[in-house]
């Protein structure tokens, strides 16, 4: 995998924006390839509202987010929010590519996929409308809270500037991919208790150390009275899939991707 970005190809635009667009697409179509099936990607048409990419062999589509920066951050900035909330609930709701770069050097310094199935409205937050001075008053957009996502759903071809194997990254996206079955609040029960276990310090815990999360997720589920119950159902699951390894004597590990 190349690096480099070829700035030569977009010497015909004068917008910065379009120029980088026009550098990362063609970046990403030499250099990436579907994380499902591993086949290369093709573009869609131009102007297509919904993705920029798609893998003609097992149809999954793509869209691409690119900044000039060295890490992929805590939020990325999107469009606008009640489309993004629509697209999420919909059942072609396109994978998402980020794509961070040097400017200076014009290299990729991290490249990553957040699979549709770790979507959820949880993620998405609200901007502020814009004011009554803008030209397009009143539109609210939104910003895609990278640092909600479980660690196992951001799946990187490249993480500064390494270059990550093609087999994990195939492993490690079908490794989730049992989340595509799952809807609404049981999916939200495995993402946040997946949360949850990324934000314990040490690679090895134990059931209490979860346990200590369960005002967190009382307050996401109001409505159930057994959290403890759904903390042991939900690292059952993991563990069956694979997100953790069972130790014993109410230990578990986590499964590094």
């Amino acid at each position: 995998m190349n690096l480099k970005l070829n700035s030569a190809i977009a010497k015909q635009y004068k917008s910065n924006s379009q120029k980088i667009r026009v550098i990362s697409e063609y970046w990403v179509k030499q250099n990436g390839y579907c994380p499902n099936c591993g086949c290369e990607l093709s573009e869609f048409e131009n102007n297509r509202p919904v993705a920029d990419f798609l893998c003609q062999n097992c149809r999954e589509e793509f869209e691409l987010k690119s900044k000039n920066s060295k890490s992929i951050g805590a939020k990325i900035v999107d469009g606008a929010y009640d489309t993004m909330i629509e697209r999420i609930n919909s059942e072609n709701n396109p994978n998402f590519f980020f794509l961070t770069y040097n400017k200076l050097s014009l290299e990729v310094t991290n490249f990553l996929i957040i699979p549709n199935f770790y979507f959820i409205p949880d993620i998405i937050e609200k901007r502020k409308p814009l004011s009554d001075n803008a030209r397009r008053a009143g539109w609210v957009g939104c910003n895609i809270k990278l640092n909600e996502v479980p660690i196992n759903g951001r799946i990187y071809f490249v993480k500064n500037s390494v270059v990550v194997e093609r087999n994990s990254v195939l492993d490690n996206w079908h490794k989730s991919s049992f989340l595509k079955k799952k809807k609404g609040e049981t999916k939200g029960w495995i993402l946040d208790v997946m949360n949850c276990i990324d934000k314990i310090k040490y690679e090895e815990f134990s059931l209490k150390d979860v346990y200590q999360f369960e005002n967190v997720l009382k307050a996401k589920h109001p409505n159930n009275n057994f959290i403890k119950d759904k903390i042991r159902q939900q690292l059952q699951l993991l563990r069956d899939k694979c997100i953790i390894e069972f130790l014993g004597n109410g230990k578990y590990k986590k499964v590094n991707i």
